[in-house]
């Protein structure tokens, strides 16, 4: 998709109908599903926020930011997530907390990003977050300046998105399950799936 295409879609991103949850259990780990929002309520969940950013990379394509994050003793280590984190008591607001955290993280500054949309929410059981999600957009390929948290941060062109090829499944084991079979998106050799790939799945109806 051009960027220039993406920019005259604007108004439509910020007025379609959201996908849901039902866009999100497209690509939903199994543990996933077994949680309705009784369920998820009764966990008294903390609260978080991320940012997918879109933007225009040298061929005027437009891709979005994904990072890895970076090695540690803990639930997410070495995962592929936008940027993002828990709110935190300065926020004012979820949509601060996403903007906070890019900038903290990539290095990309508030000013530079217009938000378009709040997307669905989604809950992550393996360290009880309620992320809520953020579609937003800069208009030139950001200067990224990573943090401690990020081990690296790449692009990923909109059309790998759209492209059905880079959906599978594979079977993993991490920091809380063994040999799980997970759906999952492939990008460049990255494997992006839970949280991420929920999110993305719901960002792939509403492009399309």
């Amino acid at each position: 998709m051009d960027f220039s295409e993406f920019l005259e879609r604007k108004n439509q991103l910020q007025k379609a109908n959201l996908g849901g949850l039902e866009a999100q259990f497209l690509l939903a780990p199994e543990m996933r599903l077994k949680y309705n929002a009784d369920k998820i309520k009764a966990s008294n969940p903390k609260k978080a926020a991320v940012l997918a950013l879109f933007y225009p990379n040298t061929n005027n394509e437009t891709c979005f930011l994904l990072t890895e994050r970076a090695k540690y003793k803990g639930t997410h280590s070495a995962q592929i997530s936008f940027p993002g984190g828990k709110i935190d008591k300065k926020d004012f607001n979820l949509k601060e907390t996403a903007l906070r955290e890019t900038f903290e993280e990539v290095g990309v500054p508030k000013n530079k990003i217009t938000i378009l949309r709040e997307l669905t929410d989604v809950f992550i059981p393996p360290s009880n977050f309620l992320a809520t999600p953020f579609l937003g957009y800069t208009d030139e390929a950001p200067k990224l300046i990573t943090n401690y948290e990020v081990a690296s941060a790449f692009k990923v062109p909109v059309k790998a998105l759209l492209d059905n090829a880079n959906l599978t499944s594979i079977k993993m084991t991490t920091s809380y399950a063994s040999n799980i079979v997970v759906p999952c998106f492939q990008f460049n050799g990255h494997i992006v799936w839970g949280a991420t790939a929920m999110i993305l799945s719901e960002i792939k109806e509403l492009l399309k």
